[in-house]
């Protein structure tokens, strides 16, 4: 079955923490709600960096930042919006869906 990337982007933040706890709760009862099509849960991730031609290292903030990420199998990229679709991180970003290709092996 194909695996798809579900890339988090944060566009706002909470108000308050309880806030924040309250969408951590509902994004893992939404994680749980998957059963078996999760490949890998992810985590959260700090600032991204991008290492440039030439060694040069540039900082990315704000809403083009990945915050993490989930791996999942499905049917068929219509079928990784669905779930993208019902994942409650919706209400302070947008996630990036697309699919994992297996590589060939080198040797």
């Amino acid at each position: 079955m194909p695996e798809f990337i579900l890339a988090y982007h944060e566009e706002r933040q909470f108000d308050t923490p309880e806030q924040g706890a309250e969408q951590r709760k509902a994004w893992g009862a939404w994680l749980q709600s998957l059963g078996d099509a999760v490949i890998n849960p992810g985590r959260p991730m700090g600032p991204s960096h991008f290492v440039r031609q030439g060694g040069e290292v540039e900082r990315v903030d704000g809403p083009a930042a990945m915050m993490g990420f989930t791996i999942i199998s499905a049917e068929s990229l219509d079928a990784a919006f669905a779930v993208a679709k019902a994942c409650p991180f919706l209400q302070i970003g947008s996630i990036e869906v697309a699919e994992l290709f297996n590589m060939p092996s080198g040797g």
